[in-house]
This record gives C-alpha cells, sequence and structure tokens, in this order.
C-alpha cells in the first residue's frame, strides 16, 4: 500500500444499468479503495453477487438500493456494510449481520478514512448518497449516479478527485414528477462542478450505452477534450484500472 497518505482505487467494475456490456465496461459499477492495509468496496451490484467472497471486502459502502449497486449483498456479505436508514429501509429483507447506519452529513472513520455521506438527487423510490472520502492529504468524492449533489460547496470542497456519472455525455437523462427531478445528469455539467469547486482531476464510472457501445478510442479522448476545454483533467474509468491519490 505504501504510506498512509496514499489512497489507491481500483475500479472493479464501471458499466451502469444496462444491457449492453464491453471488454472495458463489463461489470457493475463497484470501487475498492485500498488504504492502510484495508480495503473499503464501494457498492455491489447484481454481478457481484457471487464474487464478494473473492474480493476480501473489510467494509462496504452503499450509495443506493438499486439493483446494480446492491443486488450482490441479498445474500450477505463477509463484513460490515454501511448506508443511510433510508437505504436500509429498502434491504430490510437482506440476511446482513453487520449492519452499520450512516447519518447524512456525520463523518465517520473507517478504517483509516474519514467517510461523510451526502444526499443527491438522483432517485424517488431509492433515495441515493455520495461519499465524501478523506486521508491524511487527500480527499475524493464518489457519486457513480446524480442530478444533483445537495451542499455541493461542502461535499467538493479541497478534494483532489472527483469520481462522477457517465451515464450522460452532453444530453441529461434526467425526469420530472411534480417539483421533483430523477435520473442523471450530464458528464459536461460535473465538468463545471469541477471547476467551480477547483477540481483538477475527474474520472467517470457507471458508464451508460453511450461511452459503452461506443469506440475505445474515440470516446476516451471526446471526454478528454471536454476536460481539457474547462481545465480538468477528465477521462473515462474501465474494469481493472488503478488510481493513487496522494
Amino acid at each position: 500500500m505504501g504510506t498512509a497518505h496514499t489512497m489507491k482505487l481500483i475500479f472493479r467494475g464501471t458499466r451502469g444499468n444496462i444491457d449492453c456490456a464491453s471488454r472495458r465496461h463489463r461489470m457493475h459499477s463497484a470501487l475498492l479503495i485500498a488504504v492502510t492495509r484495508r480495503r473499503i468496496m464501494i457498492d455491489c451490484g447484481t454481478d457481484w453477487r457471487s464474487r464478494l467472497r473473492a474480493i476480501r471486502p473489510d467494509a462496504i459502502l452503499v450509495t443506493h438500493a438499486h439493483p446494480d449497486h446492491a443486488g450482490g449483498l441479498d445474500g450477505g456479505a463477509p463484513c460490515p456494510v454501511y448506508a443511510t436508514r433510508k437505504t436500509w429501509a429498502i434491504m430490510a429483507s437482506y440476511p446482513l449481520n453487520q449492519r452499520r447506519v450512516l447519518e447524512a452529513r456525520c463523518p465517520i472513520q473507517i478504517h483509516g478514512l474519514v467517510v461523510e455521506a451526502f444526499p443527491v438527487i438522483h432517485s424517488l423510490r431509492a433515495p441515493a448518497v455520495g461519499y465524501r472520502l478523506s486521508g491524511d492529504g487527500a480527499a475524493i468524492f464518489y457519486v457513480p449516479d446524480v442530478v444533483n449533489i445537495h451542499a455541493r460547496r461542502a461535499a467538493l470542497r479541497g478534494a483532489k478527485l472527483f469520481v462522477g456519472d457517465g451515464a450522460a455525455l452532453t444530453r441529461p437523462i434526467v425526469h420530472r414528477r411534480g417539483s421533483r427531478l430523477f435520473g442523471h445528469t450530464t458528464i459536461r455539467a460535473q465538468l463545471g462542478w469541477c471547476v467551480q469547486a477547483g477540481i483538477a482531476s475527474a474520472i467517470f464510472t457507471h458508464c451508460g450505452s453511450e461511452i459503452v457501445a461506443a469506440d475505445t478510442r474515440t470516446m476516451p479522448a471526446r471526454v478528454r477534450e471536454m476536460g481539457e476545454e474547462r481545465g480538468v483533467d477528465a477521462r473515462i474509468a474501465y474494469d481493472g484500472l488503478e488510481v493513487r491519490v496522494d
């Protein structure tokens, strides 16, 4: 692992809840964070149901209870699972013996990382959060499904890396029910958030059909160019990508 000042991010899966898949985007979105000899997993979708024990996470964080983020936990988990009360209400029948409740905007320490859950706009039936994760000298924000982030300035303040929603490039997938929105904002909009927050690097996961079905050379180049136009080092995650955050 090196030092306690380094987080190693391992993108185990980068595919959204879509029918198509590719060699680079085969598994449902899941991030593994290695820090201080511990492994914290964020999300465990249906694809991971039979693979979870091989990963051997020391803790699992759940962003929300959609199947592509939590369906792999319906058979149990070998470690503590952290989620908000609203998410636990949806996962009430899951056979999980080590349940940990996260309160929004209340930082806690998990295996050397300070974890803070920020409510986000994404789903009406499965309320979601994004996670601010910080260690000594490094902070990232992880939000694989999002229309907007409540308290966005606080969520992104001082972060070195933004890991966001890759479902849509320039045309949002957003719907309205009364005054409430749900769905996915664009990579373009999220790059704007990075500019506002002074975040120099962004990686997009939970990739939608627009990315997964595209040419493996042209789409990464397009996202990189979109970032360069805004002064942000932007790229698309793929299954197996490893990144160090110092």
